[in-house]
């Protein structure tokens, strides 16, 4: 079972969708014990950084205790963003710190937000990316992450710089795109995520 963390600030529905259309079974809760004992989590999100850390602040150690297990954890889009030390956006707010660096807009020079469809490059395995290529996947972002630790980064797509795209660290995913929006190629990334509960 995947479960999936519903703070306030998730595009709940439509990543369930995505493993429904997988035939993965999912659910989202806001209770304590079920995100507790789950086998698998993933930290959707959408909005304002800020925002979103203030909503998750009551499952930050729950997050980590999960994490910290070795259990698959997946974070997706502003989910990717909370994972970091901090952000530009919400200068005052620490975010989770799973990765130390931070999070920043987009340089100027492109369209911000950045919304459409990005090839990926592959730069690093990583096993939510087993059978991925250079393919092409869909991102909703104003902010990147910059990670301290340049070999957590998996993935990049061109976007003026090179976004990071996917990060790896042992049991911890995270995707800067939406692969529950990005067609086969997101679909066949959350498949090989629900690999690693079964």
């Amino acid at each position: 079972m995947i479960t999936i963390i519903n703070y306030g600030s998730g595009n709940l529905k439509s990543i369930k969708n995505g493993f429904s259309k997988i035939g993965a079974d999912s659910l989202f809760t806001d209770n304590a014990d079920m995100i507790k004992d789950a086998e698998a989590l993933v930290l959707p999100g959408v909005g304002a950084f800020g925002t979103a850390m203030g909503n998750l602040l009551k499952f930050q150690d729950l997050i980590l205790d999960h994490i910290d297990s070795g259990k698959p954890f997946l974070g997706v889009c502003l989910g990717l963003h909370l994972l970091f030390s901090h952000s530009e956006e919400s200068n005052n707010i620490p975010g989770l710190n799973v990765f130390p660096g931070e999070v920043t807009r987009l340089p100027s020079g492109n369209k911000i937000p950045h919304m459409g469809w990005n090839q990926l490059k592959i730069i690093k395995n990583c096993s939510i990316l087993e059978g991925i290529g250079s393919e092409y996947v869909y991102f909703v972002h104003s902010y990147y992450v910059v990670p301290e630790n340049k070999d957590v980064v998996s993935a990049v797509a061109e976007y003026g710089i090179d976004v990071p795209a996917v990060l790896c660290r042992d049991n911890i995913y995270a995707t800067q795109f939406h692969p529950e929006k990005s067609g086969k190629t997101g679909l066949d990334i959350l498949k090989n995520f629900v690999k690693l509960v079964e």
